[in-house]
């Protein structure tokens, strides 16, 4: 029997409800993020439509996927010979390769496409944590729309679409620097060390929440058990991890003997300069492109600094910087391993703002067809990224 009285639905969350307006916010962001993606994958999938390789093959069944699906399969243990090179399973971090077993294990999917989803989730999740960091710091939502467009539709952003990790770490670092720059320190702690799970360069992530601690610490001039406790916590997934192949190799300095081999030992850039003066002298167009290309990224370096960007970005710019460019070979790669360094795109995002909106709407469109069709001609031509 009832008594004709309406139930008050319950009253929500007030932290759900923020969520829920927060991803509202987000969502222009997120969407021109997948817009930007998608125009990559279409220019891919018809240009490969027809030949050898299908687009689901180069994104999910190729070179660092095919070891990230092994070692979800089977765990750590495979070891490839190539001449005098030996290539160890333990140069890779065990959070992508957990993440794809876990999906793969609770939904109808293989291990490659369960490392497709995961990358492509956490695509859209980084481009949400770079919206959220460019409007904590410049109070225009319109900022972190360009930004993760602009994040989207940079050269290497092919590597976004594959079963590679450069998306899940760089959500990892947004919002761990996002936590940082909001006095999150617990959050910001549990971030770096997912982020010292995933990559080597998790060191970076790490940095920042040293520095944005330390700088914190100064400001108070008094001891913070939160801020103390999160700078104690935040290496110790990377620390974990490097510890682990210590063990498991019986060495202090296995992993950095495993990198080694894999010809990714640090040499403090003598190699990547030698790389460099040899393309000046026998493909003088590619040495100068390269030039080009660093000469841009220290100029929108020297934008964040004057853009006064807080000292945890900058920390962890730079650190992403140093990593790619002071390992000995792989050259290839140096771009996407650039690609986390979001914070380089801020000063750009800012700038094209300010432009008409069709003339920002046309630069991102050019530069996602731009990015498409590089990503393409590297994918089917070029060695591995």
């Amino acid at each position: 029997m009832t008594t004709g009285r309406a139930t008050a639905p319950a009253p929500a969350r007030p932290g759900r409800t923020r969520g829920r307006s927060a991803l509202r916010a987000a969502a222009p962001a997120l969407l021109a993020y997948a817009a930007v993606r998608a125009i990559g994958l279409l220019i891919l999938t018809l240009w490969t439509a027809g030949g050898e390789d299908s687009a689901h093959a180069l994104l999910a069944e190729r070179w660092d996927a095919v070891w990230y699906a092994r070692i979800a399969e089977d765990g750590y243990g495979y070891t490839a010979h190539l001449g005098e090179r030996t290539e160890h399973d333990l140069a890779f971090f065990p959070l992508f390769p957990a993440l794809e077993r876990a999906l793969a294990t609770v939904l109808p999917l293989s291990v490659p496409d369960a490392g497709l989803a995961v990358s492509w989730t956490a695509g859209l999740a980084a481009a949400w944590g770079l919206y959220a960091v460019a409007f904590l710091l410049t109070r225009r939502r319109a900022v972190g729309v360009v930004l993760a467009a602009l994040w989207a539709a940079v050269p290497p952003a092919f590597v976004q679409s594959m079963a590679y990790t450069e998306t899940l770490f760089t959500a990892l670092a947004a919002w761990a620097l996002y936590a940082v720059l909001t006095g999150r320190w617990y959050p910001a702690a549990a971030l770096a060390v997912a982020a010292g799970l995933t990559r080597p360069s998790g060191l970076a992530v790490v940095a920042a929440v040293l520095a944005g601690g330390a700088l914190e610490l100064w400001r108070r001039r008094r001891a913070d058990p939160r801020v103390l406790a999160a700078m104690a916590l935040a290496p110790l997934g990377w620390l974990g991890y490097v510890g682990y192949v210590g063990v498991r190799l019986a060495g202090p300095t296995a992993y950095f003997d495993v990198q080694k081999d894999w010809g990714n030992g640090f040499d403090g850039g003598v190699g990547f300069t030698r790389f460099v003066l040899t393309r000046l002298r026998t493909d003088p167009g590619h040495g100068l492109l390269i030039l080009t290309l660093l000469a841009c990224g220290t100029a929108l370096l020297i934008q964040c600094v004057r853009q006064r960007q807080p000292l945890p970005l900058l920390v962890y710019t730079l650190l992403i910087a140093a990593s790619a460019l002071v390992s000995e070979s792989y050259f290839a790669s140096r771009p996407r391993l650039l690609m986390p360094a979001f914070p380089l795109l801020l000063p750009l995002a800012t700038w094209l703002v300010r432009l008409p909106r069709p003339a920002t709407t046309a630069a991102l469109l050019a530069a996602s067809l731009g990015s498409g069709g590089y990503g393409t001609w590297f994918l089917l031509t070029q060695s591995p990224p």
